[in-house]
């Protein structure tokens, strides 16, 4: 599944709901979400939880990206389709993102 077919389906399964809530309370559940992975990552749990937390977190970024009408897919490919937005370059050579 691509990101755009992922943007999709969440807006598919959640639109009506997410569009309601809209996206000051949409960015607090991804807020909320972002705090489960960090600690899933801390406590070490196991893989599986973490990717659990990763695919809910990537999913309310998609749908704020929904509520926001932003094209997900569209945004990445513009901002680092050619490389490093700093640099320019495939492999990054910014010193300040050390």
């Amino acid at each position: 599944m691509d990101i755009r077919d992922f943007q999709t389906l969440i807006d598919t399964m959640y639109s009506a709901r997410d569009r309601e809530r809209g996206a000051a309370k949409t960015f607090l559940w991804l807020a909320e979400e972002v705090g489960e992975l960090a600690s899933a990552i801390a406590e070490r749990q196991p893989q599986a939880d973490k990717a659990a937390e990763f695919a809910d977190v990537f999913a309310w970024l998609v749908t704020l990206a929904n509520v926001e009408g932003v094209d997900l897919e569209d945004a990445i490919a513009v901002k680092y389709g050619r490389g490093c937005p700093g640099c320019g370059r495939m492999v990054c050579n910014c010193d300040e993102k050390l």
